[in-house]
């Protein structure tokens, strides 16, 4: 390779790779190997003694852009009439094709003519399914496929499925379209990767004197790791401080019984004393509790499953073509969620869907597809947003997508005047209006639909208590979509219990950047510096001060310390001209800086606005300095949040809990975790009624959700199985068996690390699960010392027993002892049999003598279980 220049190697690349599909990922595999192997003969020569010359190391950017180039040589290479490669592909230039920006009728007139004319045309686009149906009318007959196998013939149409940046023609051999020339834009490719959200970040976050709970034993305060030998075992246990001193030393493999106390934060909860009734007494009177909320959650959501709802139809024609307009990739969380939206529409009972995801991930578009489909099947949709600068936003985007279809799209708020107000009314009461975009409005009674199918609630927690009221209301008889980018920690938890269907979007647009955030104390000159480096890239700048009756005295200092800058102001109280005015100039970007309340907070997206400073933030909710820092970073530039407070002010401890939060939380997607560390600061208020927080605070609210979670599951048996009770799941088997399993503090040094491992491994379902977290320690860590494998080698085992239905595996002298719940016909099993001496079989009992089986007992354990389970 040392000797191969860069464009040989580019030369080199595999067909394979650089076919009309656009394989990107196999492109970047194919480049990050070559670089691979340049960087191993640098390395072997320096060894050596030779010099380093200078290695052929391609940059992703630099082949990026030959990629077009060496696809046309290799597609052509296999196409050409014989001569030499070289000489021939340099005699065909390469000339443009015609552009038709939407005009699909002439564009399928046009390929019929060039059929006619003997032309060769290869398609290549993310709308084949709609570009084929087109055709057809126009006679042309071509099936999508995924990629071209061999040399289409002449007077051929090929539809490929993928995407390109523009088309070419040469000579009579090929001419090439892609969705440039087609509809006038290319879809943006997606290449993050998913970034998996914790749900469970209470553990791998301990930190020695945070408080905890155990399942069985109550509320201790968390004193850190340590390792213990006990019959010559070596394991790791969590150390938990009881009152009176006592003590609990918690095996790892049992840390799912343990999770993170987190209640009403203004004092700390009392430490439970092990060895008394206390705890079981507590647990007991939420259990019944709980019962209680349980039943009026499940009878809530069970009335949607008797009710009959409308069933929307499938996707129309229209719908398809609605979608394939939207000018990105779609992230597969995303499409998910489409789907998941459009199955719960088409059942014929009420949906009631919880879409998650943090600012800007796309549920605006899900929205979107969903109204489409109601109007589609002739129903009307309100989508109901906190506030009016969202309403004009969403109803901006919502005309811009649908302009080319015949469908009225309203907005119903405090920039509309009476007439347009009294207008739109008669409207929706009339069915002339598909789409209704509006605050709470909406929601009076003078707003009348004729027939209404979906409600659309872009961030519940926004709403007031009689709204929510209202919107539990609806969900008995309407399907009700539900968006969220920080979910109240109840919608979230209640999601995960199983009592609402939720979908997750959580893959960022392929250009966002972490949001740089600074928290501090105001200081004149380094705001004048932020602004001023935002204005010399030509942006724009938020400064929120949310105080209306001294906002104006603090855009005229900010005038006088930046007269630079061209400044506006903005809040709730203006007259709604003179707000829309100011916003709509802002987003002009006739103004540089505009000073405003928290009315930003929710949805608004000008991509052009990098910088945020907050005044006083110290003032604001942990949610509204999330959702605020949301509305910059929304493009490809590095973006700066300030967060600020008066100089020699004494913060609060729950203030200065927020502000250290959203410095921390400064990686894209944290809204789960902001929204989780929001609930531990400011307590965790209630699930379906104020007389709840007593006992939240009594066992914390991971463990009461749990309860929760249980007594919904128990009733929702209980109604499957006709009122009968039904039996107790299958407790987790107990596993002690002679070996070292713990991760040594050397192998993974980082205390939360180590946890978080831990963790995973007690909640694991699946072999694969096993498997994936192997992997994964091995690539990040080295090889596994001995400790780590007898660890999963026990997960293995625990997860087998499981299945075989053993209570416990235990240690008796020098055998290992299987014990079953009840009396099984063991001796019918061929265990004995099947397997060498050393083994006994009783109705309760399987014992391996390791003294007789020797060292391969490891292997037949897993065996055994793995007979038994069958």
């Amino acid at each position: 390779w040392q000797y191969l220049s860069r464009d040989t190697i580019l030369d080199y690349l595999p067909e394979k790779a650089l076919l009309i599909t656009d394989d990107i990922d196999e492109l970047k595999t194919v480049i990050d190997k070559l670089n691979n192997e340049a960087e191993e003969i640098g390395r072997t020569k320096l060894e050596q003694g030779e010099p380093a010359s200078d290695l052929p190391v391609i940059s992703w950017s630099e082949f990026e852009a030959k990629v077009r180039k060496i696809k046309q040589r290799l597609m052509l290479r296999s196409w050409n009439t014989g001569e030499s490669d070289k000489a021939y592909l340099h005699s065909l230039p390469l000339a443009p094709v015609p552009s038709y920006g939407g005009r699909l009728e002439t564009f399928c007139k046009a390929v019929a003519n060039m059929l006619q004319k003997g032309r060769r045309i290869v398609i290549v686009s993310q709308q084949t399914n709609r570009l084929a149906e087109l055709l057809q009318e126009q006679d042309v007959f071509a099936s999508p496929i995924s990629r071209i196998e061999q040399v289409p013939p002449l007077k051929s149409v090929t539809l490929v499925q993928g995407s390109l940046a523009e088309g070419w023609a040469m000579k009579d051999i090929l001419t090439l379209f892609t969705d440039n020339e087609i509809f006038g834009f290319v879809k943006k490719r997606r290449l993050f990767k998913k970034r998996p959200i914790r749900h469970h970040w209470f553990i791998s976050e301990l930190s020695p004197g945070d408080y905890i709970v155990h399942i069985e034993h109550g509320i201790a305060r968390f004193s850190g790791l340590t390792k213990m030998v006990a019959d010559g075992i070596e394991r790791e246990y969590l150390v938990l401080g009881y009152a009176a001193g006592d003590r609990l030393y918690v095996p790892m493999d049992q840390i799912d019984r343990v999770s993170r106390y987190v209640g009403a934060s203004d004092r700390p909860p009392t430490l439970s004393r092990l060895g008394t009734q206390e705890w079981a007494r507590t647990k007991q009177r939420i259990k019944e509790s709980v019962a209680n909320i349980a039943r009026e959650l499940v009878g809530l959501y069970a009335t949607r499953e008797v009710i009959p709802g409308f069933a929307f139809s499938s996707d129309s024609l229209w719908q398809s073509e609605m979608e394939s307009s939207f000018p990105y990739m779609e992230t597969p969380d995303q499409l998910e969620a489409v789907l998941a939206v459009k199955s719960d529409m088409e059942k014929p009972k009420p949906m009631d869907r919880l879409v998650c995801g943090d600012v800007g991930y796309g549920k605006t578009e899900v929205a979107l597809r969903a109204a489409f489909k109601s109007v589609m099947d002739g129903k009307q949709v309100a989508l109901l947003v906190p506030t009016t600068v969202l309403t004009q936003q969403h109803f901006a985007t919502f005309c811009e997508r649908l302009q080319a279809f015949p469908i009225r799209v309203a907005m119903l708020s405090r920039f509309c005047t009476e007439g347009e107000q009294v207008d739109i009314i008669k409207g929706l009461a009339a069915g002339i209006v598909d789409i209704c975009i509006g605050t709470h409005r909406l929601l009076q009674k003078d707003v009348v639909f004729k027939d209404l199918g979906l409600i659309i609630i872009d961030e519940e927690q926004r709403f007031g208590v009689i709204h929510k009221e209202h919107f539990k209301k609806l969900r008995r008889e309407l399907d009700v979509l539900t968006l969220s980018a920080t979910p109240i920690p109840r919608t979230l938890h209640m999601s995960l219990a199983g009592i609402r269907d939720m979908s997750t979007i959580e893959t960022p647009p392929e250009e966002r950047l972490p949001i740089k955030t600074y928290v501090g104390v105001y200081d004149e000159r380094m705001v004048r510096e932020a602004i001023l480096r935002e204005l010399e890239r030509n942006g724009q700048v938020f400064f929120v001060h949310n105080r209306v009756h001294s906002i104006a005295m603090v855009a005229g200092r900010l005038a006088s310390l930046v007269p630079e800058g061209r400044i506006s102001v903005a809040h709730g109280q203006m007259p709604e001209e003179e707000l829309e005015k100011v916003m709509t100039e802002f987003v002009n970007h006739k103004t540089d800086i505009l000073v405003t309340t928290t009315i930003i907070e929710s949805g608004l997206d000008i991509p052009n606005v990098n910088t945020l400073i907050v005044d006083r933030a110290d003032r604001l909710g942990l949610t509204q300095l999330y959702q605020l820092r949301g509305r910059i970073g929304r493009g490809s530039n590095n973006a700066y949040a300030y967060f600020l407070f008066e100089k020699g002010k004494q913060l609060t401890p729950e203030a200065r809990k927020r502000l250290k939060t959203i410095s921390e939380a400064a990686e894209l997607g944290a809204g789960f975790a902001v929204a989780m560390k929001d609930l531990e600061i400011r307590g965790a208020g209630n699930l379906l009624g104020v007389e709840q927080s007593g006992y939240i605070a009594a066992v914390g609210f991971d463990l009461y959700c749990r309860l929760l979670s249980e007594a919904v599951e128990e009733l929702r048996q209980e109604r499957v199985a006709g009122g009968e009770k039904t039996m107790p799941q299958t407790q987790v088997p107990t596993v002690s068996l002679p070996l070292d399993a713990y991760i040594p503090e050397d192998y993974i040094p980082a205390l939360s690390t180590r946890l978080s491992f831990y963790q995973r491994l007690a909640a694991v379902k699946r072999a694969q699960e096993i498997e994936d977290i192997s992997i994964e320690m091995d690539d990040r860590f080295g090889q596994m010392p001995q400790p780590v494998k007898n660890l999963l080698y026990i997960v293995k085992i625990k997860q087998l027993a499981a299945a075989a239905m053993v209570e416990s595996i235990s240690m008796e002298g020098r055998q290992i002892v299987l014990h079953f719940n009840n009396a099984r016909e063991l001796k019918v099993l061929p265990v004995a049999q099947d397997f060498e001496a050393g083994i006994r079989v009783g109705s309760q009992y399987i014992k391996l003598d390791i003294k007789i089986i020797g060292n391969n007992w490891q292997e037949m354990l897993k065996e055994v279980l793995k007979k038994v389970s069958l």
